[in-house]
């Protein structure tokens, strides 16, 4: 790799790292290609992006960044994963280190605030953005719900009482 190519994956790398929400840091020795390839999947279904970047470049690409706390992560045979939503690049990287032992979360950042692993998986374990967004709208729907039945209630009580006047009346 020549050096404009080099710095053109530092420019590139360094525009993820300003615009991502979320960026995890993973070892993936050990993995076949294959099973990095359905990591890719799974990450594109969500939002996400998984990246092998080499270390040195991402050191380079993280310098004066909000996320430039990852940078000692970056050892040995390193994967990142981002996404613009806070969610979901942990939450692919975490569900499938979960049944491949061979994916190791090492840490992560959003914004300026450096993860541990933990951290990584606290966050996967939080809804996404999307089931957030159905929650509030279930919320702001619900009353909304029961407001309309409150206000229906009186008019059909009142057509019970004229129905149960007119079958009296009736017999």
């Amino acid at each position: 790799m020549d050096r404009a190519a080099k710095a053109e994956l530092a420019a590139s790398l360094g525009e993820v790292f300003t615009s991502s929400g979320v960026v995890v840091v993973a070892h993936y020795a050990g993995l076949r290609v294959s099973e990095l390839q359905k990591l890719r999947h799974e990450a594109r279904q969500a939002g996400a992006q998984v990246q092998v970047a080499k270390n040195r470049i991402a050191k380079i690409a993280l310098e004066g960044k909000d996320v430039a706390g990852i940078a000692p992560l970056l050892k040995g045979p390193t994967l990142l994963a981002y996404s613009d939503d806070p969610i979901a690049a942990a939450k692919v990287v975490s569900d499938f280190a979960k049944t491949n032992d061979k994916l190791v979360i090492l840490g992560g950042a959003t914004g300026s605030t450096t993860l541990d692993v933990d951290g990584v998986k606290a966050l996967a374990s939080l809804p996404s953005l999307d089931e957030l967004r159905a929650k509030l709208v279930g919320l702001v729907q619900a009353p909304a719900t029961k407001i309309a039945q409150v206000v229906n209630a009186p008019a059909a009580k009142v057509a019970r009482v004229f129905g149960a006047y007119a079958n009296r009346d009736a017999a």
